[in-house]
């Protein structure tokens, strides 16, 4: 397959966000996460202690990170508090991150990371343990959300409608011009946080822009932060957590019409890392 120069041209009718039938749940391990009791004690603490924090954090770091991005690189600016609100919270909680293969990734080159989503708490962990300014695909209800929507909106990341592909022409090109110019881009292929610590199956929409940007696809798996946090809840319940890398995965030569192909094969290297074939292949690369 010839490889093709990406385009920047970017049309509503390119953009699918819908999944197509025929996805991999075969690959889906059918063995749930195991249960782990707390009592109340760990309600209260969290309750208590790690949730006012994290409010606090986000109130303090969101309303001093808004005028201090007025006084330089606002985009840099951001990204600097959001690590920092990040590491915060990352330590308030005690929940130490084990991470595996990033160690083998050349991060001085662009690519675009696919991560499964299980928890709020996930985007904490990217900030911290990613060493780079990234850009992140994020939903469009998020924009309600006071001081956080702010952020994102201020901060570059990229939203989209998955209602309304069509307004989110802009948002996709800003993140095409992005990739191209060297920018990361941190996606969540499944379109949402998952219910029951299962992958869902993922949206071959969210590979458009790999695709059209010709970058490799970078899988990781965030095995732990359903426990740690589930939807529907604010207990927080600290555990060990591990960010696990796989193999770049190349997009050169392929279109549109490899979408669903490409979506599958990503699914797949997602699916072995946070199930657990992979990361016996290498020790742990970094710990805090």
């Amino acid at each position: 397959m010839q490889s093709k120069t990406p385009s920047t041209e970017v049309e509503s009718s390119e953009v699918p966000i819908a999944p197509a039938p025929g996805l991999i749940e075969r690959l889906i391990a059918s063995r749930p996460p195991r249960p782990r009791k707390y009592g109340i004690l760990s309600r209260l603490r969290s309750y208590f202690i790690y949730d006012p924090l994290i409010w606090l954090y986000t109130v303090g770091f969101g309303l001093v990170s808004i005028p201090a991005s007025l006084l330089g690189d606002r985009e840099s600016i951001l990204h600097s508090f959001a690590r920092g609100w990040s590491w915060m919270i990352m330590k308030t909680i005690f929940s130490p991150v084990q991470v595996t293969g990033l160690d083998k990734i050349d991060t001085t080159r662009t690519h675009v990371y696919a991560v499964n989503h299980a928890s709020a708490l996930d985007i904490p962990v990217l900030y911290v343990y990613l060493p780079f300014q990234f850009r992140i695909a994020f939903k469009k209800e998020l924009l309600s959300y006071p001081i956080v929507g702010w952020h994102l909106k201020r901060s570059g990341q990229i939203c989209i409608d998955q209602q309304n592909p069509a307004a989110s022409i802009g948002s996709i090109r800003s993140a095409l011009k992005g990739l191209k110019a060297g920018m990361p881009l941190v996606i969540y292929p499944e379109g949402g946080r998952t219910s029951d610590g299962q992958i869902k199956p993922f949206l071959p929409g969210a590979f458009f822009l790999a695709i059209k940007a010709q970058v490799d696809i970078i899988p990781v798996a965030l095995v732990g932060t359903f426990e740690l946090l589930p939807m529907n809840t604010y207990h927080i319940k600290s555990r060990t957590l591990e960010m696990r890398v796989g193999k770049p995965i190349s997009t050169t030569g392929l279109t549109g019409h490899d979408m669903q192909a490409l979506s599958d094969k990503v699914q797949k290297a997602v699916c072995d890392l946070y199930y657990g074939s992979e990361q016996k292949a290498a020790g742990p690369s970094h710990a805090s």
